[in-house]
């Protein structure tokens, strides 16, 4: 955990930096130029934040990290697993429909996979991803933890791909959550208890 507070101080103190970047992007119109030509990381914050299927809320937050985050859950399959349906009607590229996410439901889980549902990945009243603070998130994708102890049989998630997902940097995992974080909150569907 040594090397995430080190990046939360390090995202901190370059927060202010970053949004005069993306407020000098804006103005410059540099969303035209190729991304061969873009400064370092300046690409990354265009793409992730770029192919993000819902609006996410900088407020507060280190873009670079949301974008990056953004980047990595949404060309990693988070969707796929933690979106049910992962496509809106109309928007299934495997039916050669122009792709199209259904941000109505976007990372909020529901698809079974046996006797297991995968997770409300979307930030909780208190602004916590799936309702984990940044620390559990950490240990979850590296260890297979189950803080919610849904199947106490088995105390490690099961379908959940920790064990490759959990070989990121602690800047990934960080920038994971950070977008995850960002996100709109949406209901689980057939929860008792609202969470948003």
């Amino acid at each position: 955990m040594e090397s995430i507070a080190r990046v939360r101080r390090v995202s901190n103190r370059s927060s202010a930096a970053v949004v005069v970047v993306l407020l000098f992007v804006g103005v410059l119109g540099v969303r035209s130029v190729p991304a061969q030509d873009h400064p370092p990381g300046q690409g990354l914050i265009e793409k992730g934040l770029g192919i993000s299927p819902v609006p996410v809320d900088l407020t507060g937050r280190n873009p670079v990290s949301v974008a990056q985050g953004s980047y990595i859950v949404n060309t990693g399959g988070c969707n796929d697993c933690h979106t049910n349906p992962e496509f809106a009607p109309g928007g299934n590229p495997f039916l050669g429909e122009p792709e199209q996410i259904n941000v109505d439901r976007f990372l909020a889980g529901g698809r079974v996979f046996g006797p297991f549902v995968s997770r409300n990945l979307t930030p909780n009243r208190s602004g916590r991803p799936a309702g984990l603070t940044l620390e559990q998130f950490v240990i979850s994708m590296r260890t297979g933890r189950d803080f919610k102890n849904r199947h106490p049989e088995l105390p490690l998630l099961q379908v959940m791909p920790w064990p490759v997902i959990g070989k990121h940097t602690d800047s990934n995992l960080r920038a994971i959550y950070d977008y995850l974080s960002s996100i709109p909150c949406l209901e689980t569907t057939g929860a008792p208890t609202p969470r948003c």
